[in-house]
């Protein structure tokens, strides 16, 4: 069950330029007991936990306007304690090298590799 500490429901703030992944991880997160806001990029989700503070960010790498390792550096400033999960679908940009999901596992996020199981988010969330 998505409780807090505290006994509420966890909130949750999923970012994902893809609507349906959006509407797919907010289905399974509320069937499990979870407050889920979300996001189709990371303005938006500055702006939304601002206005509705969430407790767990899941966001995807690849978005425009703040990609996921964007929005990744801003919440460490902004919101350190915050745990965060990166999901993607693919590691790096086209043409380039770098594994994103091994950078963002460097800034402390953890990491699941789309396609993913609902039970492999699940626990992603209860160990964050």
């Amino acid at each position: 069950m998505g409780l807090s500490r505290f006994g509420r429901a966890t909130r949750v703030l999923v970012v994902d330029d893809n609507a349906d992944t959006r509407l797919t991880l907010q289905l399974l997160l509320e069937a499990e007991g979870y407050r889920v806001e979300t996001a189709a990029n990371g303005r938006q989700a500055l702006a939304v936990q601002r206005e509705r503070p969430s407790q767990i960010l899941i966001t995807d790498l690849f978005m425009p306007e703040a990609d996921g390792l964007e929005i990744l550096q801003r919440w460490r400033v902004e919101y350190p304690e915050m745990p965060v999960i990166v999901i993607s679908g693919g590691g790096s940009r086209q043409g380039m090298k770098t594994d994103h999901l091994t950078v963002a596992r460097e800034l402390g996020a953890r990491t699941l590799r789309k396609p993913f199981s609902g039970e492999e988010l699940l626990e992603a969330l209860r160990s964050a």
